[in-house]
This record gives C-alpha cells, structure tokens and sequence, in this order.
C-alpha cells in the first residue's frame, strides 16, 4: 500500500513512523516517490515530469481489509496511539417507502445469484478522498474478491438514478449501453470484444463471456447501472461532486460480497454529513424473502486472560490486557470478576475468527521486543541427524572431486520412472499423486536417475564434460509403515562427454567407498559387477552417459 507523506499523520521523522508500523505489525517496505517508481520500471527518460512527492510503502497483512487505505490505516494508527475513540459504526434504516431496494430475479441463479447494496448519504469528496474510494476498490478486487470472481464492486452516483433497481441476467444482445468512459453505446458481445484487448479489463472478461446470459442492474427507468463483473455504466459514474453514492457488491460467495460492502461503507462515511452512518438498502430475493444490507454486524466474544497470558508468555492483569485490545480497534472490558474479558468485533474486523486472533492482536499491542525470552521448561538442543550430517560431508567432497550438484524435482511423470527406463511402472513401487495437475508431476520418483538425464538433456549446450551429482530422498509404498511409504537416501552420479568415460564413474564411486571406509572386497566390503538393470537401460534413453547410484547406506 502506498500514502503520500503529506497526508494526515503524527510522526516527525521516517524513523519514527517505521517504528510505529512495526509496534501496530505492518512493516515500512520503503519509502519512495513516483518518479522513483516508475524510472525503476521503465526507466528515467519515462519517469521525466513525474511528482517527487514522497510515498510510504506498507507491506498489510492481506486479512486486514480495513487497512487497505489510508482512512483505515490512520484511523488505526490513531485507536492504537489512544488518540481517537474507536468509532461506532450506525445503519439507518429509511421510513417505510422512503429506502432503496434491489430486487434480485432468479435469472442471475446461474451467473452470479448473490448481491448486496448500501448508500453512503450526503458525502463529501475531495480528490484525495475520491482516489482512494477508487484505489480501495481495486485493492478488494485484487485481494478478497479474488480478482472479481467472487465478488465485484459497483460505485454509482444516486442523483443520476431512481430506484427500485434490478439485478437480472439477459442474453448479450438484449443488453446495450455506454460503457465508463466510452463516448457511445455498446452491447454486451460488442463490449467484451472492445475490452479483449485491455490491459486492465481483459483479465475479467472470462468470467461470463461462455454465460448464456450476462448479469446486469437497472434503475427503474432501464438506465443500466453495471453489468458486473466487468464494467460500470457511464451515466452513473461517481465524480468528486458526487454527493449520493449507491454501492453495489454482486457475486458468487454472500459472505465475501458482506465483508466487502462492510469494509467499503465504514472507511469511507467518515466523509458523510453524519460521520460513520450508512443507509440501509433493502434487497429482495427472488424466493421473495427479503434482508437488509449492510449488516454492521458487532459481536461479543469472551476470552479468559490465563489463556492470553499463556500463549503470548506474559503476565499482565486482565484490565491491562483489555486495554491492549482496545488499542487494536477490539473494545474490550473485564467481566465475572476478571475471569474473562469480553471483546466487541467491530464490522471492519472479519479478520477475527478465532480466540487465538484475539491473542495475536493482544501480542502485538503488547509488542514482541517486549515478551521476554526463557527457555521452555522441556527443551532439547538441536542436533543434525547423522544421515544428514553424512550426506553434507559426502556433498562437500564429491564437489572437490569436480562434480556439481544438482537439484531436482522429488515428483516426476509415470515415463520417467518406467518407460524411459524400460521398466514396467507396477515394478517401480511407486507412489502415485491422486490428482495429478500437470503429466510432469504424477508420482514421487523412485530413483534420481532421470532427473539427472533431464538436467543433462537441458544443459546440452554446456560446454562438455558435464559431471553431476546428487544426494536426496527417493518415495516407494511400504505397507508397514503409518502412511504407507518410506523414504530412502539416495546418491546417483552422471558423467556425459562425447566419449562414455565409465573410469570418471568408476572412480568416483571408489572415492566415496574409501571414504565411507567400505573396504573393496567381497566378505565385508563391496563389489562391481555387470547387470542388466535398470542403469544400463539409462544408457538407452541417453547416449554417452555413463550413470552409478549408489543405495541406502547405514553407518556403522
């Protein structure tokens, strides 16, 4: 997220206000301009007449709807500083008669069956405001709306319409209007051929462009207001003079369109003639039943302080720890006695689940550099395993023996293990992905071998010899085991020039015998023989390679 280091603040210095994001758990990523921006993205000559103006950029975390503008996140920053009262947010609902209603027809069932709607009166835009009323929509879509396919926002100016208004889904052909900022009108086929091409609008158009029918809302005169997910209508475009704002959120997930009509309505009527009140509209289901939009929604949860002093490592008294949740926008106070503080969520934290999302805000109020360290009262010293401690020694010195290691997939394609290595896959033992998304990933491999070959067949253009290695873990089914398979370490070592070289391989598996301090003899060492398994196969599959593995090896 990014804000302008001229807007409403309360720091002095850069310094400060990185510290106070980390205290509040956000984190300044850096502090830039949008010259800066865009001569690192295009380059100086593009970024020549761009504003020096200094620009924070804060990393959200991406469940903190509510600070995904700058009124949300000043307005946090504020609570946690006990600057400002958390605010309570109000829904008015009109006279009977005298409210909005959307009426929703079973048509949209098929397209996108849920919508919900507010109106923000008697709201004051400057242009700083009205960007980020815009930058806010975007960043939903971007985020909880999953890039519009589960709910997708329509701002209108209320002024220019009369309700009641329709949600209702019609054939392309039937729906014919001017498009935001289009200078006629268009159909709805003729809009998602103009917009195939842009650079914004064309990642959405797959969402109903294969519908039988589009979704549409229209006032009570036919004026269309939007055919989501894809584009508003011209003549109810929102402007700086807008007074009147009719919000509408359609989509697939109810819950999702409630949060997201919460989040916007309760950021934004801060500017409203009655600050931080919205009207209510009523939607109407096709069923007939009706519900009143938005909810607002407070709830109380009750926490025990044991539990919080517990899991943060802490001993505060249940009043301070009430307090520390209060400064997170939780308005908390202690009740029974002090054995559990109960906690109002407000509409703007969906990101509240659980109890244990309650403890985290109460850590971070409390605020980590503050928790003090102690050894748990069971603890172990860490110890590398002794296969791993192995395999890193055996690494360090196959390398000094002029091979590189390479890193391969663990998964790879039925071919690979079987085919390609002239076995037949049920000799394998391999463990199959039960819905595989890609043929490269269909089971854990059973040898290391193919990977290399692949790693060779994509490095040809390297200049010869190329000698690899590598030391990893292979997957086949055990039914002894809990979960059915067993993993064994696995050494496999290529050498490819335009001349076999079996005495490189040879070598090198001497090398690691020597040093594993396998003696070369038949009563208690190791051997070579001729095979027809599976590595002279390989030789097949890739010409001019010479191939060893070496198996599962249990130090003495």
């Amino acid at each position: 997220m990014l804000i302008n280091q001229n807007s409403p603040s309360f720091f002095t210095a850069d310094e400060e206000f990185d510290e106070l994001c980390f205290e509040f758990g956000l984190e300044l990523d850096e502090i830039t301009s949008e010259k800066d921006i865009i001569s690192k993205e295009k380059g100086e000559e593009k970024a020549k007449g761009a504003s020096d103006t200094i620009l924070y950029k804060i990393d959200v975390p991406a469940n903190r709807y509510d600070l995904l503008c700058l009124e949300g996140l000043v307005r946090g920053l504020q609570v946690f500083k006990e600057r400002i009262n958390l605010p309570r947010y109000e829904k008015i609902i009109p006279a009977q008669g005298e409210g909005q209603r959307l009426i929703i027809t079973e048509e949209t069932v098929q397209v996108r069956p849920h919508a919900v709607a507010a109106v923000l009166r008697n709201i004051t835009f400057t242009k700083e405001r009205y960007d980020s009323f815009i930058d806010l929509q975007e960043k939903l879509h971007q985020n909880i709306c999953r890039r519009r396919a589960l709910v997708a926002i329509g701002t209108h100016d209320l002024d220019t319409i009369s309700g009641p208004f329709t949600f209702t889904a019609k054939a392309p052909s039937e729906i014919k209007f001017k498009p935001l900022n289009q200078s006629r009108e268009y159909t709805a086929s003729q809009i998602m051929d103009l917009y195939r091409t842009d650079s914004h609008l064309r990642h959405y158009l797959h969402l109903i462009e294969n519908k039988p029918l589009y979704p549409v809302i229209y006032d009570s005169n036919g004026v269309v207001l939007s055919m989501p997910p894809i584009i508003n209508g011209h003549h109810t475009k929102v402007s700086v003079n807008t007074r009147n704002v009719f919000i509408e959120c359609t989509g697939t997930d109810i819950t999702k369109a409630k949060i997201v009509l919460d989040i916007i309505v309760t950021m934004f009527s801060e500017y409203c003639e009655k600050p931080f009140s919205v009207e209510a509209v009523e939607v109407v289901y096709p069923n007939g039943k009706t519900h009143i939009y938005p909810e607002l929604a407070y709830r109380k949860e009750k926490v025990k302080p044991e539990l919080i002093n517990k899991k943060i490592g802490i001993s505060e008294t249940p009043s301070s720890l009430a307090k520390l949740l209060t400064r997170m926008c939780l308005k908390s106070h202690v009740i029974g006695n002090g054995n559990n503080i109960e906690i109002e969520i407000p509409p703007t934290r969906a990101d509240i689940i659980h109890a244990c999302d309650i403890v985290e805000d109460a850590a971070i109020a409390y605020g980590y550099n503050n928790i003090q360290m102690t050894i748990p009262k069971t603890y172990t010293i860490a110890n590398q395993l002794p296969l791993s401690k192995l395999t890193e020694l055996l690494r360090l010195d196959l390398a000094a023996a002029g091979f590189t290691e390479a890193l391969t997939f663990a998964l790879c394609s039925q071919e690979d293990i079987a085919d390609k290595l002239g076995m037949d896959v049920s000799a394998t033992k391999a463990v199959r992905i039960a819905n595989p998304k890609t043929a490269e990933f269909q089971v854990a491999r059973t040898t290391l071998l193919p990977g290399l070959l692949k790693t060779i067949a994509a490095n040809r253009k390297m200049p010869l010899p190329l000698k690899l290695f590598e030391i990893s873990d292979i997957v086949v089914k055990d039914p002894n085991t809990d979960v059915g398979a067993r993993n064994y370490r696995h050494f496999c070592a290529v050498y490819y020039n335009k001349s076999p070289g079996f005495e490189i391989i040879h070598g090198l598996l001497d090398r690691v015998m020597q040093l594993l301090e396998v003696p070369p003899n038949e009563e208690n060492g190791y051997t070579i023989k001729a095979t027809e398994g599976k590595e002279d196969r390989a030789a097949v599959y890739s010409r001019g390679c010479s191939g060893a593995q070496m198996f599962p090896y249990n130090p003495r």
